[in-house]
């Protein structure tokens, strides 16, 4: 039998996430069925909609009291029952948070793909921000883009995808340093640390003719700031609102959301489990802009299936800069 190390969820969090909210323990996982497969997890993908997935229900239904926390990671096949899926594949799937799981499923990795580009520029967090520009934001040169969370997992790459397509761009960050890396390595043209400076202060400045794309990954006052100073045709990206996942109060409504109705914008949510069949596009497009030197992917690592837990908080601290990952 095979035994495999968890860090389960022990309560539901009260507002911000605590380390006593975690559990951990070991378990003997079940002999394999045919079509499962016992994969080895490498990595482990730390992402903010694990926050909500530990309180309530949303496009999946919350963890489980006692449950391994869900995410998504890499890793390698160890054993299998699935002639798809041979020992020795390198996989990404959703094992959760422990070093072994059974899966049924997963995407393999390509050869010359590490994990972390895996689980970052060409896994979801890429595919969330080509999908997001490519689908809904469909930036034109000239035009004003704005991106939240631009020092993060999504936003750092979609930003760029939107300089790609010759838009000009604005992030928010949480501090000076990551502006000054969204600016100076990932070739946003202003960044507003919205910790120093009043963030409708600051798109006013750097956006004086409007905005005409928002990719969203914050929500709360950002938003609201931005529909205050959206051009005509807008669009509005809602990926993420991580400012309010800590709220065990229903968020109000943006006070500024009824001039969308004479700018004519467009706002639309998006699940990425909803377009995964444009991974191979989307990936394929990402790596030869990472050849011509358009891209830059960054990874933020943790080491240890026990550090999981502080690298969530780190998403709500803003101590990462670029993906976050957990080296198992």
């Amino acid at each position: 039998m095979v035994t495999s190390r968890r860090v389960t969820l022990a309560s539901r969090p009260q507002n911000q996430v605590a380390l006593s909210d975690f559990g951990s323990d070991e378990v003997e996982l079940p002999p394999l069925q045919d079509g499962e497969f016992l994969m080895n997890v490498e990595y482990l993908s730390i992402d903010p909609t694990i926050r909500g997935w530990m309180s309530y229900d949303t496009y999946l239904p919350k963890i489980g009291i006692g449950d391994v926390i869900r995410s998504a990671g890499a890793g390698e096949i160890l054993e299998s029952r699935n002639p798809y899926f041979p020992v020795g594949m390198r996989v990404f799937g959703m094992p959760g948070w422990q070093d072994h799981a059974v899966l049924n499923g997963a995407v393999p990795i390509p050869e010359g793909v590490t994990y972390e580009q895996a689980l970052s520029v060409f896994g979801v967090t890429g595919l969330t921000a080509y999908v997001g520009l490519e689908d809904i934001g469909k930036p034109q040169p000239g035009e004003t883009v704005v991106v939240s969370g631009a020092a993060g997992g999504v936003g750092s790459i979609a930003g760029q995808i939107a300089k790609i397509k010759g838009a000009r761009v604005i992030g928010l960050a949480g501090s000076e340093q990551k502006c000054r890396w969204v600016v100076d390595e990932l070739g946003f043209d202003d960044c507003i640390d919205y910790r120093s400076e009043d963030i409708g202060r600051g798109l006013s400045r750097t956006c004086p003719d409007g905005i005409d794309v928002y990719f969203d990954n914050v929500g709360g006052e950002t938003l609201n700031e931005v529909l205050a100073r959206i051009n005509d045709h807008a669009r509005i990206i809602l990926c993420g609102a991580i400012s309010q996942y800590d709220s065990s109060a229903p968020p109000t409504g943006p006070a500024n959301l009824i001039n969308a109705i004479p700018r004519r914008a467009l706002l639309k949510g998006f699940i990425i489990l909803d377009h995964m069949d444009r991974a191979a596009e989307a990936s394929q497009a990402m790596g030869a802009w990472m050849q011509e030197g358009r891209l830059v992917a960054k990874t933020y690592v943790r080491e240890g299936l026990e550090s999981a837990p502080a690298a969530l908080q780190d998403l709500f601290t803003g101590a990462n800069l670029g993906k976050t990952l957990v080296r198992v």
